[in-house]
């Protein structure tokens, strides 16, 4: 027996075509809700959204989902001001395919990243880079911070093009790779002296 809910769409629409009160369009910050029970909503490692299983393949239904995604005590939620529902997420729910050059509000040059939902991130004090390595393998992963606690994993292609740009600079002993974006220092890792 499934005893999952299907998603209210009508009341997501309506929080996201009223006046934006956040920089992400709904204010999930301010809602508390009562949870409703679990969705069978699955956000796979690689970026994609399946709803039941299957792919969701319009963009617009994945990009209206994210902008009520919120993460609460390590569990992933999808939340408006009257329900709240729990959702699966393998890894990270925002990806990050693409990055831009930028002047922030400061007139510093920074580092813009996209999502695919097309969250738009200035890679600064707010939104920090670290990487997490596989315990097994070491193998790096990058993430940048989105919002409410939410990360995003930055794609390699990406995560390439941010070491061609970065400098080297010896911490704490060590030899890192180090990137520059709105006024900021951020340590890509270290650098790999046995090629």
């Amino acid at each position: 027996m499934n005893n999952k809910k299907s998603v209210n769409l009508d009341v997501i629409k309506e929080q996201l075509t009223a006046p934006a009160s956040s920089p992400h369009g709904a204010p999930v910050d301010q809602w508390n809700p009562d949870f409703c029970g679990e969705i069978d909503l699955l956000i796979k490692r690689n970026g994609e959204w399946l709803y039941q299983q299957s792919p969701i393949t319009r963009p617009a239904m994945v990009n209206l989902f994210a902008r009520v995604l919120w993460l609460e005590d390590g569990r992933y939620y999808l939340k408006t001001p009257v329900e709240k529902m729990g959702i699966q997420v393998e890894d990270t729910p925002f990806h990050v395919t693409k990055m831009t050059d930028v002047i922030d509000s400061e007139g510093n040059s920074a580092i813009q990243f996209t999502t695919l939902t097309g969250d738009l991130v200035t890679l600064d004090q707010a939104h920090p880079i670290r990487l997490r390595l596989d315990p097994i393998t070491s193998e790096p992963s990058p993430l940048v911070l989105v919002r409410y606690g939410m990360e995003a994993l930055i794609s390699r292609p990406v995560f390439y093009e941010l070491i061609e740009r970065a400098s080297t600079r010896l911490v704490d002993g060590q030899e890192q790779l180090i990137i520059e974006s709105a006024g900021c220092e951020f340590v890509l890792g270290a650098v790999d002296n046995n090629d």
